[in-house]
């Protein structure tokens, strides 16, 4: 019964190394992930996140002023891909990237403030961690928490609100 286990364990390992080297698996950002490869990314990513965002302190997050500021920065940085309230986000990615406004309640705000950091490989999620500070982030975080909440009408009003006082985060530093 071990040998057998043990052929099996050796035939899985070939047969992986040549479909590796192979070639065979198109990695053509035109052509969707087959099920299983999506499953196995999804999982990796999604259990990376939580035991990298572990430790991760979370600050209270229910500040006005923290969502403003991170809108700004959403808006800027994030919904050309993530998309909005009432717009998708980018098509154009392999794998597309989720609508925060929608998926964003599946995460810990620590989780939210790790890939945002440190971005994600292979999504086309950069890090933002070598541009912004700690702080920043968690200003992102907190209006990303609210974005699952919020109708279209309440981002275009915070958009026109932000436009009225372009910059104004940056009289704070």
């Amino acid at each position: 019964m071990i040998r057998a286990f043990f052929i099996l364990i050796c035939f899985l390992i070939i047969g992986s190394v040549i479909f590796i080297y192979s070639g065979t698996y198109n990695v053509a950002a035109t052509v969707p992930h087959s099920e299983f490869m999506t499953w196995l990314f999804n999982t990796v990513k999604t259990s990376s996140v939580r035991k990298h965002a572990e430790g991760i302190k979370e600050p209270p997050l229910d500040d006005d002023a923290l969502v403003r500021e991170g809108f700004e920065h959403y808006e800027d940085m994030c919904s050309g891909c993530h998309g909005t309230p009432g717009a998708d986000p980018a098509k154009e990615f392999n794998p597309p990237p989720p609508a925060l406004a929608e998926t964003a309640r599946e995460m810990r705000p620590a989780e939210i403030f790790w890939i945002i950091k440190n971005g994600i490989k292979m999504t086309g999620m950069p890090e933002s961690g070598s541009t912004h500070s700690d702080d920043e982030i968690w200003d992102i975080v907190a209006f990303v928490t609210r974005l699952p909440g919020m109708s279209p009408e309440e981002y275009k009003l915070m958009k026109n609100e932000a436009a009225k006082n372009p910059g104004h985060h940056h009289e704070q530093d």
